[in-house]
């Protein structure tokens, strides 16, 4: 890499479609918000030549927006894509989100990707989330290496950040984690810092001096060499170590001079095998420069160390009903294998969709078939339609550049799928197939919402189906209990995004209301209760009368109704009158307005007329009696009780477990996870659970996961239920 000829001006340039997997590189960068991702990608930009000034990728997005939110916060908070070209090789730059709310966009890039940059700020550090990513890509053997941005910092300290780099992503083998340059400092200024101008190059011995504003490479004086000699042992043992010559090593601490061209091949294998983890440095171009500080070295390790798609595993494929579809590697004439890993409508263009082709060539005016994708309990349909492939393009900043087809292993937009949302499957109409979807973060926080008035009712409906289309981690529920509309979503920005969206993007105003869970009554002691419904107003009248007694019943039970009438005090046709009508009453509650639950109702007597006796008399009758019961005994408020579990690392489990007592939570246990984690399961009041995504995050510092799922309703606590029921007389 570091040996070899940069690329010049007119080699390099804004990318063409691809016309091989191999001249291909997919790199999604990740890191928290603020360490530099978005000011890498243009910087990568202009030293590719793809741009002619600094920071002129306004929205590099392949979605792109025209909110009322400049483009550039946009871009923090959704995946987009810069494509560049290099040495002849196009490079697919994915721009991932450094919010945790917007987790799912950086899951959707490293599905399209092939390696990763991470994107390490030298005055911040490594936090917990991009640890947790990390673990994600090992997890599946993703090749990755190691970005340090802000080095301009008063208080950066590169080889400071490659050991906390190397204690943080080295695991068992800190000496995977190592440095490919070393930062090349000017004189000290007035403030006593010395500025980064250029780097040193550990195994050619070079220094590359980016002063100027482009990259001029010389020879290092003497007082230099001592400097670079032990890092650059400790490089070549690294890489050595990685070797699949198992000769080498014991050649080389015998003494022997290894070539650099070796060294340089080694590297490029160990990185492309994600065993090997380079650290460099890199920082954007000044004003009127042409190439940023280590966007060469970078351009080059993407180009020479990165896999190709042929060299990284692709999804499993399956048949739409299941049955294992083995496919050639990243064959473009195989058959066509596609998935949507992005979509976004523009209110210019309409739905546009960001895909990665796995198998086969996806076409223009192609008809293809769209199959997906399991994620119906989210508010999104499950298809299996035909749609036709409209105009095929590879966006650029607001651009999108026109290209007749899309090989294997690489990225393209296409304008217009109706159907098809994030996570589905294009394929051919006549063989369709389905890629197992990755994994999508449940959504925890929930935003209940309402149409500000009545031409935003209209609309709503229509505007909420084109955001989860868009936003697989978003979930939409229709609350049949508490009759509100609830978006599940995974913090407060993410939930403030989709209110931005629906508002500019959409039309659709809507104020956001206390989200409510669905309690339950049931009766706290045995009860007895006398429904009496005696009408007479000309014609024919309305009598029924009817005895019940109620009494709980075990929790889960239900409603139970039993007929113990005798001598036929109520005639046997309305004894099914006298059930409805009591059922009909313990849905709308009989204290608080919520269901009743969990007791049997016996029918003991009554009365009827040969007349004036009806359906709809008793049905009125048993719902009095119901009312009349109740009143006579203490209803119980329940609440639904969650199933918590939280995976937490060590030096948290204190806290989190205090906080999950202070909500009212029951530990049931903890068991030690890889990573020094311990997975805390707990039983949680769900009321006590609504904002609980957010404060865990505070708690832990966002480094900590939980789920949940419903357990059973059990009974409030009075003094809350005092509370509850205080609460919403007042709002009715």
């Amino acid at each position: 890499m570091g040996d070899k000829a940069h690329a010049h001006p007119g080699a390099a340039g804004r990318a063409r479609a691809a016309d091989h997997p191999t001249s291909v590189r997919n790199v999604v960068l990740v890191g928290h918000s603020g360490s530099g991702k978005t000011t890498l990608v243009e910087a990568l930009a202009l030293a590719a030549g793809a741009v002619n000034r600094a920071g002129r990728v306004e929205d590099g997005t392949a979605v792109s927006d025209y909110d009322d939110i400049e483009h550039r916060q946009q871009r923090s908070v959704q995946l987009s894509l810069v494509p560049v070209e290099w040495d002849g090789i196009k490079v697919n730059l994915l721009d991932t989100p450094g919010y945790a709310d917007f987790v799912g966009d950086l899951r959707a890039g490293l599905r399209a990707a092939d390696a990763a940059l991470f994107v390490v700020s030298a005055s911040d550090g490594v936090d917990g989330s991009t640890r947790m990513v990390w673990d994600e890509c090992a997890a599946v053997g993703m090749p990755r290496a190691i970005v340090v941005t802000h080095l301009e910092a008063a208080r950066a300290d590169f080889d400071e950040m490659t050991r906390v780099c190397a204690e943080a992503f080295g695991g068992d083998d800190p000496d995977a984690v190592l440095p490919l340059y070393l930062p090349l400092h000017g004189p000290e200024g007035a403030d006593g810092h010395a500025p980064v101008h250029g780097l040193i190059g550990l195994l050619t011995r070079k220094l590359f001096d980016y002063s100027g504003g482009e990259r001029k490479e010389s020879e290092p004086g003497e007082e230099q060499l001592p400097l670079i000699e032990e890092a650059r042992g400790r490089l070549i043992e690294g890489i050595i170590a990685e070797s699949e010559d198992e000769t080498l090593m014991d050649r080389y601490l015998g003494g022997e001079e290894v070539d650099v061209g070796t060294l340089i091949e080694d590297l490029e294998r160990a990185v492309a095998r994600g065993v090997f983890f380079p650290v460099l440095a890199a920082a954007p171009a000044a004003e009127g420069a042409r190439q940023g500080l280590g966007t060469v070295e970078l351009l080059e390790l993407i180009t020479g160390g990165f896999p190709t798609p042929l060299e990284h595993g692709t999804p499993a494929v399956t048949t739409v009903d299941g049955r294992p579809r083995e496919l050639k590697p990243c064959d473009p004439d195989a058959p066509l294998v596609a998935e949507v890993v992005k979509t976004s409508s523009d209110p210019y263009v309409g739905r546009i969709s960001l895909i990665r082709v796995f198998s086969g060539t996806l076409r223009a005016d192609q008809t293809v078939h769209v199959s997906g994708h399991g994620l119906g309990d989210r508010g999104h349909e499950d298809h299996d339609v035909d749609e036709r492939i409209g105009n095929l393009s590879t966006p650029f900043g607001k651009q999108q550049r026109p290209v007749s087809h899309v090989i294997a292993g690489d990225l393209a937009c296409v304008a217009k799928l109706s159907r098809a949302e994030t996570g589905d499957t294009l394929s051919a109409k006549d063989d369709p197939l389905l890629v197992e979807p990755w994994e999508m973060p449940d959504p925890l926080l929930p935003l209940a919402i309402e149409a500000h008035s009545k031409p935003d009712e209209d609309k709503l409906s229509q505007g909420l189906a084109r955001l989860v289309a868009e936003d697989p981690t978003m979930r939409l529920e229709q609350n049949q209990d508490t009759h509100q509309v609830v978006l599940w979503c995974l913090g407060e920005a993410h939930a403030d995004v989709a209110l931005e969206r629906l508002r500019s993007r959409y039309g659709v105003q809507v104020d956001v209301v206390p989200h409510r869970v669905s309690l339950r009554e049931t009766f706290g002691g045995r009860a007895a209760g006398r429904g009496r419904h005696v009408k007479q107003s000309g014609g024919h009248g309305q009598f029924a009368i009817c005895e019940i007694e109620v009494e709980p019943l075990p929790n889960g039970s239900g409603i139970e109704f039993v007929d113990k009438v005798v001598g036929g005090a109520v005639p046997r046709q309305f004894i099914p009158s006298v059930e409805k009508g009591v059922r009909a009453q313990a849905v709308k509650g009989v204290a608080a307005g919520h269901p009743l639950i969990d007791v049997r109702v016996t029918l003991l007597d009554g009365k009827a007329h040969s007349v004036d006796s009806s359906d709809a008399a008793f049905q009125t009758a048993g719902a009095l009696a119901l009312r009349e019961a109740a009143s006579g005994t203490r209803i119980h408020l329940l609440e639904p009780v969650a199933e918590v579990s939280v995976l937490v690392g060590d030096e948290y489990v204190g806290p989190v477990m205090s906080d999950l007592s202070g909500r009212r939570g029951r530990v049931l246990g903890t068991e030690q996870s890889a990573g020094g984690r311990t997975l805390i399961r707990a039983e949680v009041p769900e009321i006590e659970i609504d904002r609980y995504s957010v404060d865990l995050r505070s708690l832990s510092h966002g480094t900590a996961r939980f789920s949940r799922r419903y357990a059973r309703h059990e009974p409030m606590p009075p003094q809350v239920a005092e509370r509850v029921t205080e609460e919403a007389r007042k709002a009715s």
